[in-house]
């Protein structure tokens, strides 16, 4: 494996981690109210329009990284709304 595809996978292994601490905290607390409502909503349409373009471009990384970061961010935003 070459140094550029090992910052891209760095890269997608922490920007997907990146969630977990925060959804961990909300589970945990119940407290969504510093949390942007419309933050999440902007930041889950460019994940997946990332995940679109990856698609269309049949990049298997980016569609993979933005897969899994998907994951965690609709948790957020599903208890944002659940614990609003």
């Amino acid at each position: 494996m070459d140094k550029i595809s090992l910052i891209g996978i760095l890269a997608g292994i922490f920007t997907t981690i990146a969630y977990f601490p925060q959804a961990y905290k909300i589970i945990k607390t119940r407290n969504t109210k510093s949390i942007s409502l419309y933050m999440y909503i902007i930041l889950i349409s460019g994940i997946s329009l990332w995940v679109f373009y990856g698609i269309l471009k049949e990049d298997i990384p980016v569609i993979l990284a933005n897969s899994i970061t998907l994951l965690p961010a609709l948790s957020i935003l599903f208890l944002k709304i659940r614990h609003k």
